[in-house]
């Protein structure tokens, strides 16, 4: 890779308030960076998970502890007006409650000592085309789930070595594979969100019976977590139930299943509170990176400008640590020097006569 187009580009990226286009990145610079030399930057190689790590490794080592946090998390970045191909396609957003036409990313960040790092993603592909039976429609198909891919990525954390002890997801991917791997193959603990049909056991008789009750029919009573038995997991874990206020006024409850036993209500919550993390750097992303700026039409230029928009945004939490300002601050600050500068250039032309 060439890590001095990598650098102009994530700069390009992040100072950046319309388009992102090769064209605009070679007037930007006056010519010294050809149209030609972008593009082939672009198409070169897929810039994957690897390539990131690479870049992203000596920061990481210098703050990872070992209470660090991996958190998981997928975002899916609209592109209504793109078209369709195996990575711009239909995905289901949940947050939405409905399909949306874009790409589908799953991020894993590390979290320590008040820094949040990107150390791994994979984009969502769907190559194979079905036809639906119900609707008659053609629809497409992914090789493998978001689940298989959250397990490859903490293989691969492992490969790297990378400290920390609570994997953290919200309840899309709580999947009693995915926890039973966090503590069996990875020997580490989870920290995840349930949904309110989930069902378990509240005692080894109970398990073995097969006894099992939904979470949200348990008698809950105090503030201290519960010990029980999720169904299909061979090990306890502690329960945890939030209620809690939306902006609305209406309330809503949130069901946690930590899977270190030493840990009470206190503990739980603060751990689960670092998930929101991911979220701050799904906007980062969105508002500060320039994901959404690109117009490329190509599979391969799509997903390596999504690359340089998560390095984009990790090198934006660098230059956060490093000032003490919140990436949305820097941004403003970046905003507020341009507007200045084109302020000032019109002032100038208007005296020209």
């Amino acid at each position: 890779m060439n890590t001095e187009l990598l650098e102009i580009y994530s700069d390009y990226l992040l100072s950046s308030f319309g388009q992102t286009t090769a064209t605009g990145l070679s007037s930007l610079l006056d010519g010294e960076l050809s149209h030609d030399q972008v593009t082939r930057f672009l198409n070169r190689e897929d810039y994957d998970s690897k390539h990131l790590w690479h870049q992203v490794k000596k920061t990481v080592r210098e703050v990872e502890r070992e209470d660090g946090v991996l958190i998981f998390d997928d975002t899916i970045q609209e592109k209504p007006y793109t078209d369709e191909n195996e990575l711009v396609c239909w995905h289901f957003d949940h947050t939405q409650g409905r399909s949306v036409k874009g790409i589908n990313i799953l991020n894993c960040l590390y979290h320590a000592d008040g820094v949040s790092l990107p150390v791994a993603f994979e984009l969502v592909r769907k190559p194979y085309l079905y036809s639906d039976l119900a609707t008659r429609k053609v629809k497409r198909k992914s090789e493998e789930t978001k689940n298989d891919m959250l397990r490859a990525m903490l293989k691969t954390c492992r490969q790297n070595q990378l400290k920390y002890r609570y994997v953290l997801a919200d309840s899309w991917f709580s999947a009693q594979e995915n926890l039973a791997f966090v503590r069996h193959d990875l020997g580490k603990h989870f920290v995840v969100a349930l949904k309110s049909n989930r069902t378990l056991a509240l005692t080894p008789e109970d398990k073995k019976e097969g006894r099992f009750v939904r979470i949200d029919q348990l008698p809950w009573q105090g503030q201290e977590p519960t010990k029980a038995w999720l169904k299909g997991l061979d090990f306890p874990v502690l329960l945890s139930r939030q209620v809690f206020t939306n902006k609305d006024g209406s309330t809503g409850v949130l069901y946690l299943a930590c899977s270190d036993l030493d840990c009470d209500q206190a503990a739980i919550e603060t751990i689960y509170q670092k998930r929101w993390k991911v979220e701050v750097f799904h906007k980062t992303l969105k508002s500060n990176a320039a994901l959404a700026k690109s117009p490329t039409q190509r599979v391969r230029t799509q997903g390596n400008h999504v690359f340089l928009s998560i390095y984009a945004a990790f090198r934006l939490e660098c230059l956060s640590i490093k000032h003490k300002l919140n990436h949305f601050a820097l941004r403003a600050k970046l905003y507020l020097k341009a507007v200045r500068l084109a302020f000032d250039e019109l002032q100038t032309l208007k005296c020209v006569r």
